[in-house]
């Protein structure tokens, strides 16, 4: 984390007598990162965590993928994928490389244990659900739409709120740091000298919300936490409740930030993706497009570009929303443009969108400067279909043959709107000299392609 905080009991000083009640020392632990001149926190427990007994292997972790010598534009439906297991057991991992791994997980069971990945940062998107991360630093509140980062090490357990009557079931999506960096805000919005979020960041400080009480559990008995490394998922056992932690200090921990809570950078003109871009680590980044006022240039086209992105894969995971460059796409949709082809709108919605002053959309963005590969689960979701769906529409005939995938549903309020506006279209071409930077061209151009 940027900056630093401290929660609980703690002495005057570093590596000092700190006593519990009855006399005897707690155990300090140095909690570091690279080298231990990376960011750290000092933790204070009731109970040595170097006593660990009966520690055996349980499954392994290691991802196959299939399909990498293809190359071609994938579209995931991830929202048919069955509840299973629970938070960790249930984690389905559709892409990847060696930098990141990106899951979905849909728990169908409570955590009966601790956790703890040992190999990666986990950055978790909440997209159905509420409930506490109770973690080695405090508990951490969440809901709807948060992130949540988890700093590798960090040893914690999901316990999920009951489902209310109509809601969905909780289901989240994860990206892990598989190649050992740190998950944490882009250095560019933070302060050289103090590590504070600059003002021109889309987020700052007060948008954080950082572990609380309870935090320490004192208690006997056996308590297993599984510890993810070398690939693998380890089982020990411990003779104490391991969140056993009175005090901490420090800028390693962590943290929930909700999607709503992103400010987004608009433009006269479009803004390329870096402007929405929330997390950093090596070789990957994660970005969020929130609802935000669409470029105001009267001439604005306010759908992306066609863009090549030499150095990147690119997967979109779909929240809510109509997301107005893509057809076809569902909630909970995963979307990957790799490398090495353009990508951008689909046919027809640069024009069906000019106009438009808003977008609703809601979606979470992992680019990564690696070439991203399927797993057989991501295959078993894939629509086909996708690659060829920018192959039609482009031409005005072409776009009134296929106007049911592109048209909303006409219903009679809607049809008395676009007779209103063909009426004053015609009102303004009688009385108005319409000029290219004119609002009238934009409604033309708009008539034109409905």
């Amino acid at each position: 984390m940027p900056y630093y905080t401290k929660l609980g009991k703690l002495p005057s000083k570093r590596h000092i007598q700190f006593r519990r009640p009855d006399g005897k020392l707690y155990a300090e632990e140095v909690f570091g990162t690279e080298g231990f001149v990376g960011p750290t926190s000092t933790l204070y427990h009731i109970n040595p965590p170097t006593q660990v007994i009966g520690w055996k292997a349980l499954y392994s972790t290691k991802v196959e993928y299939v399909e990498r010598d293809t190359m071609r534009m994938r579209h995931v439906k991830s929202a048919p994928l069955p509840p299973k297991g629970d938070a960790v057991t249930g984690r389905v991992v559709l892409f990847g490389n060696s930098d990141v791994e990106i899951s979905v997980c849909a728990p169908a069971e409570p955590m009966k244990y601790h956790f703890k990945n040992a190999m990666a940062d986990e950055c978790f998107f909440i997209h159905f659900g509420s409930g506490t991360v109770f973690t080695m630093f405090g508990a951490l509140k969440f809901g709807p739409k948060d992130y949540i980062v988890i700093p590798k090490g960090t040893i914690y357990r999901f316990e999920f709120d009951k489902t209310k009557a109509g809601e969905p079931q909780p289901r989240m999506l994860l990206m892990e740091s598989v190649n050992g960096s740190h998950i944490l805000p882009p250095p560019r919005y933070l302060s050289k000298k103090t590590a504070q979020f600059l003002e021109h960041a889309p987020y700052c400080e007060r948008d954080l919300r950082l572990p609380e009480m309870p935090m320490t559990f004192d208690k006997k008995g056996s308590f297993e936490v599984r510890i993810k490394s070398r690939d693998l998922v380890h089982s020990y056992q411990y003779s104490y409740h391991p969140l056993d932690v009175v005090g901490w200090d420090g800028c390693y921990y962590p943290y929930c930030f909700n999607i709503d809570d992103f400010s987004p950078i608009v433009g006269k003109h479009h803004m390329p993706p870096p402007t929405h871009q929330t997390f950093e680590a090596h070789n990957f980044v994660i970005c969020s497009f929130c609802p935000r006022p669409l470029d105001f240039h009267p001439q604005a086209i306010v759908v992306p570009y066609n863009h090549s992105n030499l150095d990147s894969d690119e997967v979109l995971y779909y929240v809510e929303g109509n997301y107005k460059a893509r057809k076809g796409i569902e909630v909970g949709s995963l979307s990957l443009h790799p490398q090495g082809i353009p990508h951008g709108p689909h046919p027809g919605t640069p024009e069906a969108t000019i106009g438009a002053t808003h977008t609703n959309e809601l979606a979470v963005m992992c680019d990564t400067f690696a070439p991203l590969y399927p797993t057989q689960a991501a295959l078993d979701l894939d629509d086909l279909h996708y690659p060829r769906s920018w192959e039609h529409g482009w031409e005005p005939d072409e776009a009134a043959a296929t106007a049911g995938d592109a048209k909303p549903k006409t219903t009679a309020k809607s049809t008395a709107a676009v007779k209103g506006k063909k009426s004053a279209a015609t009102k303004s071409k009688a009385g108005t000299k319409t000029t290219r930077s004119g609002s009238a061209s934009r409604g033309k151009a708009a008539d034109t392609w409905s």
